[in-house]
């Protein structure tokens, strides 16, 4: 008698609407250990679980690994539950079932179908059953997704892993809450982008100081996170990074999901922003409305540092050409030549002129001096016309953000945990001495508890700061604008939030368009 090398598959996906009792895998594995026991033509090689993966889809880990094994001849027999268990997807499990096996000499058993290869054909009614399993799983799937777009709709936070700077409420796992530390970092992101460092610097700055990136921030904290998006060994920020993160809408309090659509075979598409679900001031914000619409202005222009460790590009993206529009170009230039003083060696020429000729436009060349010396005294003409700014300021009609320090509370809950850790490590150590765990993994076990324990005392000192830092962004270009009778020099901040454009003409004509809104357009009405 042949006995044949048997596979048993095991499959289970609440998102089939599979019955936890009927479908679960204790029950699968002792129906088919029952089918097998006594039968002396069957002898099972291993078995196979895929928990949690829908039927609709045949990239299943245990799946394929079965699959591995029936090329490599160690398996010639699949025993199933049910076709169902097998696979949800009529055209594939029929190509499974009619060409596969039967190409490789495989025997295919459903216990409940009374479905065996080797006794008798498949009859007409198999199609129509795989048919009927995969209707009945794009029924429940469609009932599924809009029960979640239905929790989305309503603002509830139904992802797994909350967005680098909030954690879920442990009250409820539908809000989020901010998470004082990661918050600091994100606010500092921020600030440090409108300040004009380029996103690859911004990285690089985090990274000098040891700010852990945060798919490891998460992993450090306990949560099982995995992050699609990184190369593997990649445990440092990145520009990909910092820009997903300049460009998340969560940070000022809006719920944004339905980023990617869910489809009943292959991958999640990504959504059409208008397709995006977005319910605002669901909760408390981490950066404030004019900061976050300022970064946004500051990413549409696209302006980038040259220089990855040097000074920053403080008017990058501002400037244009304004006979043919182009935005103009930086370029090095001699400190003095023909007379002319430059001492920051900057020139900037119309992109036009650089790229095609002077067939298709002039150079309409200035140097950065002349920019700075013009902007500046533009804003002390302004200031100077209006006196009231400093009272307008300090009756507060001038935005400013409020930022949560987490209270005591937080700060004894960090605290308790880090005590913790460090009686595991302490713990960690007894064990190894008393040879109950290995050398391996006493060292990986105390790794994990270092970098547990330096986060915490991370967290324990943004929280122990009585008052948080002047925030960058709060107001910047009215702060700035207050000092400017003393200040020598523009910066990026200043110019993020002020200027809109400013267009140079052959002619030596400069045209600034400020960027003024609400109250203080109304202030300066008139003069500008």
């Amino acid at each position: 008698m042949k006995v044949f090398q048997t596979a048993a598959y095991i499959r289970l996906s609440r998102e089939d609407g599979d019955k936890a009792e009927s479908d679960s895998i204790g029950n699968q594995r002792k129906l088919i250990a029952d089918y097998v026991k006594g039968r002396e033509d069957l002898a099972v090689y291993d078995t196979y679980i895929d928990d949690g993966f829908s039927g609709t889809d045949f990239d299943r880990p245990s799946f394929c690994r079965m699959l591995n094994d029936v090329e490599a001849g160690r398996v010639n027999c699949v025993i199933v539950k049910d076709l169902s268990r097998f696979g949800r997807d009529y055209i594939e499990t029929g190509r499974y079932l009619e060409r596969y096996f039967p190409e490789r000499d495989v025997r295919f058993i459903s216990i409940m179908d009374n479905i065996d290869s080797v006794k008798q054909a498949y009859d007409l009614l198999l199609p129509i059953k795989n048919i009927f399993n995969e209707q009945y799983a794009r029924d429940i799937s469609q009932k599924i997704h809009a029960a979640v777009r239905t929790k989305q709709k309503a603002g509830e936070f139904i992802g797994a892993f909350a967005s680098y700077g909030y954690r879920k409420s442990p009250a409820d796992k539908n809000k989020l809450v901010v998470d004082v530390y990661a918050a600091k970092v994100v606010r500092r992101i921020f600030g440090l982008y409108i300040q004009g460092c380029g996103k690859l610097r911004i990285a690089s700055i985090l990274n000098e100081e040891g700010i852990v990136c945060p798919s490891e921030y998460k992993k450090i904290n306990g949560e099982n996170y995995r992050n699609a998006h990184r190369l593997e060994g990649t445990s440092y920020w990145t520009y990909s990074t910092i820009n997903r993160i300049l460009q998340n809408e969560m940070y000022v309090g809006n719920m944004v999901q339905g980023r990617k659509q869910q489809q009943m075979r292959g991958r999640a598409r990504a959504a059409k922003r208008g397709e995006w679900i977005v319910v605002q001031g669901t909760h408390e914000a981490i950066i404030d409305k004019d900061t976050w619409e300022t970064t946004q202005k500051l990413l549409k222009r696209r302006a980038r540092s040259v220089d990855l460790h040097g000074s920053t590009a403080v008017l990058a993206g501002f400037l244009k050409c304004g006979d043919c529009g182009r935005a103009l170009v930086k370029k090095a230039y001699a400190p003095e030549r023909n007379g002319e003083k430059n001492e920051s060696g900057i020139c900037y020429y119309c992109g036009t002129y650089v790229r095609s000729g002077r067939q298709y436009c002039t150079p309409h060349k200035i140097a950065y001096e002349t920019l700075e010396n013009i902007i500046l005294g533009d804003l002390k003409v302004i200031l100077q016309s209006r006196e009231n700014l400093k009272e307008l300021i300090e009756g507060g009609k001038a935005g400013s953000m409020t930022v949560s320090d987490g209270g005591e509370a937080e700060k004894i809950k960090r605290q308790a945990e880090l005590e913790k850790i460090r009686k595991l490590k302490k713990a960690l150590y007894e064990d190894y001495r008393e040879e109950l765990i290995s050398k391996e993994e006493f060292v990986s076990y105390r790794q994990d508890y270092t970098k547990r324990e330096e986060l915490l005392e991370k967290q324990l000192l943004c929280l122990s700061k009585e008052e948080e830092e002047d925030n960058a962004l709060k107001s910047a270009w009215v702060r700035h604008l207050l000092t400017y009778r003393e200040v020598e020099k523009l910066d990026r901040a200043a110019a993020a939030e002020m200027l809109h454009e400013i267009k140079v003409y052959e002619n030596h004509t400069i045209k600034i368009t400020y960027n003024f809104s609400g109250e203080l357009s109304a202030l300066f009405a008139g003069t500008l």
